[in-house]
């Protein structure tokens, strides 16, 4: 038994070279999956339903991999629509499949897999207990799903039932990674702990290859062992960088948590086939005792504005994070001046990030810095818009001339790049939900449309 699948780009609309993608077609894979959502560019996708990656883009990949699909006559399969999964996610890329396929003269029938959670599900859920958080995850309360956009995350079973009913292309919202190309291989029997360990492998395309790119990868899957190709004529594979692929976006290493189990990674082995090959043994998949599916949330807190400032003064560099504190103190008193009780100081957060003195790191910096010159992020949130960028501009203007012991009269603390200095960002969310729904049928939280195109 041999499984041919086909991973072109770890991302729907990254790009990827069409030569490289044709060696893969010409293999003749018996499926062509590809992942089009994240959770890597934090939750603005989610909060707003605005995909990360332009109409443009997606659609210039989508009519590669139409084509292709048109061609071999296999199934298409594309996880996670939108970046977010979203249901407008979903019928955002629908439309533009229709789009390619009346242009293209193409026909099929296509499968849409929604994966909204409603509020009043969700509570029901909640007030079940049948909410349970995974590590880390923050506090929630029953209030929040009404506030909170809310998706589920499907494992390989909804994609198994388009499969069963014909669907040709299918686009799902919000799905684990490796369900898209652990599909098919497991509803065909194929060895768990070889099809998962397969899918995890090719789930981001060659960003396990040497280098990294947004090409793509084709697997043969057979009863003991899988192949793994770089199909990039610049790029190789290698033991270790497929290895190294199963701590990506994973805490541990050796066992990898699914809606359905965990792949076992402990024993496997990689060996290298040549120099753009390499095979893959030793997996298992250890069933869980109950059926879960995580959920994913986001809720807008707020509208910011944005002041890009820099300084090179080695006296104002020294001065500046004493200086922070006190200008926070200004601004809130600036801000009962200016607005009267009409805005609230504490419903305005004025934070500043000092790039190359601890903006990521801050406080775990292994050794003390000695800037030479700063980049200040200034970021102002509020709860509109308007009253962001009011705020901002006395901010953006106090913080040019904040008082330096060392000198007398004005002087010009902090240098904007940017005439005007201030930039509306427009919404900011959060993510809310890092939970997972107990006891769950693997497809009663989705919902699926099959039409012809």
């Amino acid at each position: 038994m041999e499984f041919r699948i086909l991973a072109p780009t770890g991302a729907l609309g990254a790009g990827f070279d069409a030569q490289a993608f044709r060696r893969g077609v010409t293999a003749r894979p018996h499926v062509i999956a590809c992942d089009a959502g994240s959770t890597d560019s934090g939750p603005a996708a989610l909060g707003s339903g605005t995909p990360k990656l332009s109409d443009q883009a997606v659609a210039r990949d989508l009519r590669l991999l139409l084509r292709a699909r048109d061609e071999l006559g296999v199934p298409l399969i594309i996880g996670s629509c939108g970046t977010s999964g979203r249901d407008v996610g979903v019928d955002r890329v629908a439309g533009l499949v229709r789009g390619i396929a009346e242009a293209e003269n193409l026909h099929f029938t296509m499968g849409l897999i929604y994966s909204d959670q409603p509020a009043g599900r969700l509570e029901a859920f909640f007030d079940a207990g049948r909410i349970a958080p995974l590590p880390h995850a923050p506090d929630i309360d029953r209030e929040l799903f009404a506030r909170s956009h809310t998706v589920a995350m499907m494992g390989v079973e909804p994609i198994e039932e388009a499969l069963h009913s014909g669907c040709d292309v299918i686009l799902t919202g919000r799905a684990s990674d490796t369900a898209l190309f652990a599909a098919v291989p497991h509803m065909r029997g194929a060895d768990p702990g070889l099809t998962w360990h397969m899918a995890k492998t090719i789930e981001c395309g060659a960003a396990c290859a040497v280098p990294p790119s947004a090409n793509g990868l084709l697997v043969h899957l057979r009863d003991d062992h899988f192949d793994v190709t770089t199909l990039a004529e610049d790029s190789r594979l290698t033991p270790r960088s497929v290895a190294a692929h199963t701590l990506y976006e994973n805490a541990d290493p050796f066992r990898i948590v699914e809606p359905s189990g965990i792949l076992d990674t402990t024993e496997a082995t990689y060996e290298a086939v040549d120099e753009r090959t390499v095979r893959v043994r030793g997996a298992r998949f250890i069933a869980a005792d109950g059926y879960t599916n995580k959920l994913e949330g986001a809720e807008l807190v707020g509208h910011q504005t944005v002041i890009v400032g820099g300084v090179r003064d080695h006296v104002v560099i020294r001065h500046l994070p004493d200086l922070v504190p006190f200008a926070k103190k200004y601004f809130a008193d600036k801000i009962l001046d200016v607005f009267g009780g009409e805005v609230d100081p504490a419903d305005v957060d004025i934070d500043f990030r000092l790039y190359g003195d601890g903006a990521v790191l801050a406080t775990a910096e292994p050794e003390p810095l000695r800037p030479r010159e700063l980049g200040v992020l200034i970021t102002v949130t509020a709860p509109d818009q308007a009253t962001a960028h009011a705020v901002a501009t006395f901010v953006a203007h106090a913080s040019s001339h904040l008082p330096i012991p060392e000198y007398d009269g004005l002087v010009s603390t902090l240098a904007y790049p940017f005439s005007p200095p201030e930039t509306d960002r427009g919404p900011l969310y959060r993510f809310t939900l890092n939970h997972v729904v107990t006891g769950v049928n693997p497809t009663e939280l989705f919902r699926t449309v099959t039409e012809e195109v």
